[in-house]
């Protein structure tokens, strides 16, 4: 029973190497590249400027026309961009005027982004329709998966419309949390649309009438 134990075990050693190959590597693992128009080093200051700038790790980047850092350094940064500002990330995507991205351990963390307004959008699992959100400041968690959205938020699936002071989306379980705000005049809005005679399938188990 024991060497059983003890060549299964093995086996299943000896097949780690393979499953993590076939995971595919951590993004952290992943080169960054950056491409950009025209570059701004100033040495006394220790700051980058990068115009028409484009900062890519395998499916997530970030492009924008103009870039501020302190320093050439993704271990743990912070940089700023500003106009057009587009970030791609995993079956999502989001767009503002200005962003300010924080790189640790040599990937993104967290991205924050605001605008009149900023916007975001993702797939939905098995579906080809789009979660859309919007409002004044949004808010990328990659690390826990959550994308917050506040000030006049608004959030749909393509057919159910939620607004409210803040609204939370979870990426993975594809769940909104709507907080009012804690103010009397807040409230969290939610639109039900009924589906229209094109997008209603007919019941075979129920006879025309």
């Amino acid at each position: 029973m024991r060497t059983r134990l003890v060549l299964g075990l093995l086996a299943w050693l000896l097949c780690m190497p393979a499953l993590m190959q076939a995971a595919g590597p951590r993004r952290s693992d992943l080169p960054i590249s950056l491409n950009a128009a025209s570059s701004d080093f100033d040495y006394r200051n220790n700051t980058l400027r990068f115009r028409q700038v484009q900062i890519t790790q395998g499916n997530v980047s970030v492009e924008a026309d103009e870039a501020n850092a302190t320093g050439l350094n993704f271990e743990n940064s912070r940089w700023t961009f500003s106009g057009n500002v587009h970030i791609e990330v995993e079956d999502g995507s989001l767009a503002s005027q200005d962003a300010t991205v924080t790189f640790v351990n040599n990937q993104i963390e967290r991205a924050v982004i605001t605008g009149t307004p900023a916007t975001f959008e993702h797939k939905l699992t098995d579906s080809d329709e789009l979660a859309r959100g919007s409002g004044a400041k949004i808010e990328y968690d990659f690390a826990s998966g959550t994308v917050k959205l506040t000030q006049d938020a608004y959030l749909t699936d393509g057919r159910n419309d939620i607004r409210g002071e803040t609204l939370v989306y979870s990426i993975g379980e594809q769940r909104v949390l709507a907080n009012a705000g804690g103010q009397a005049d807040d409230r969290v809005r939610i639109t039900i649309n009924p589906r229209n005679e094109e997008q209603a399938q007919p019941d075979p188990a129920v006879p025309p009438q």
